[in-house]
C-alpha cells in the first residue's frame, strides 16, 4: 500500500490573515478619527456662530439708547402746552397707553412707531431702530387734570418737586400742597433689529416737567 500524503501548511498563511486583520483594525480607527474631526469642525462652527449672535445682539442693545435719545429730543419742545394731550400715531406718540401690553417682538405692533434714520439700517451698525412713546395716564386725548369721555377723572403719572411745596392740607389735615410745575411721566419703547435677525426690545421711563 502507497503511503497517505498530507498537505503541508505553509508557513506564510497565518501571516496573511493578520495583515488583513490589522487592515480591517486601521479602517475601523481611520472613520473614527474622521467622524471626530467632522464633530470637532462642527462644534467650532457652532460655538462661533453663538459668539457672533451674542455680539450682534448686544450691539442692538446699545444701539436702542440711541431711540431713546431721539425719543426724548422729540418730546422736550412739545412737553409744555396742549400738544401732547391727543396721539400722533405718525411720530409713534400715544397719550396713553395700551390696556393690554402688546408683544413688541411682533413686527406688526410697530406699524405706528418712530424712527431713526428714516427707518433704514444704520450704515456703520446695521441696526433699524424704532420707538414709541407712551404718556403714562389712563384716557387718550385728555388733559392730565382733565375727565375721560366716560366721566372719570384722567389720572396720570405726576409727579412734583418738594421744593415746590406750601403747609396746608389737601386731603388729609396737615397733608402738604404742591405748587410747583407738575412732572408728567412717559415711557419710551425702542425696538432695535440688527443682523441675522437679532431684535432687542428696551424700556424706559422718562419724567418731563410741564
Amino acid at each position: 500500500m502507497m503511503p497517505s500524503r498530507r498537505p503541508m501548511m505553509t508557513a506564510g498563511a497565518p501571516a496573511q490573515r493578520q495583515r488583513g486583520l490589522v487592515l480591517f483594525v486601521a479602517l475601523i480607527v481611520l472613520v473614527a478619527m474622521t467622524l471626530a474631526g467632522i464633530g470637532m469642525v462642527r462644534s467650532v462652527d457652532t460655538a462661533n456662530l453663538i459668539a457672533g449672535n451674542l455680539a450682534f445682539k448686544q450691539g442692538t442693545i446699545q444701539s436702542a439708547d440711541r431711540g431713546i435719545e431721539t425719543a426724548f429730543q422729540w418730546l422736550i419742545p412739545r412737553a409744555t402746552g396742549t400738544a401732547l394731550y391727543n396721539t400722533d400715531p405718525a411720530a409713534g406718540y400715544f397719550s396713553a397707553p395700551p390696556v393690554q401690553p402688546p408683544d413688541y417682538y411682533d413686527p406688526s405692533v410697530w406699524a405706528n412707531s418712530g424712527c431713526v434714520n428714516g427707518c433704514t439700517p444704520d450704515p456703520d451698525t446695521g441696526v433699524t431702530i424704532r420707538y414709541m412713546i407712551h404718556r403714562l395716564c389712563k384716557c387718550a386725548g385728555t388733559a392730565p387734570e382733565g375727565n375721560c369721555p366716560s366721566g372719570e377723572p384722567n389720572e396720570c403719572g405726576i409727579s412734583y418737586d418738594t421744593s415746590g411745596k406750601s403747609p396746608g392740607g389737601s386731603k388729609t389735615s396737615g397733608a402738604a400742597v404742591y405748587t410747583s410745575t407738575p412732572i408728567m411721566h412717559y415711557r419710551i419703547t425702542v425696538r432695535a433689529d440688527g443682523p441675522r435677525n437679532t431684535a432687542s426690545v428696551v424700556q424706559t421711563t422718562l419724567a418731563i416737567r410741564q
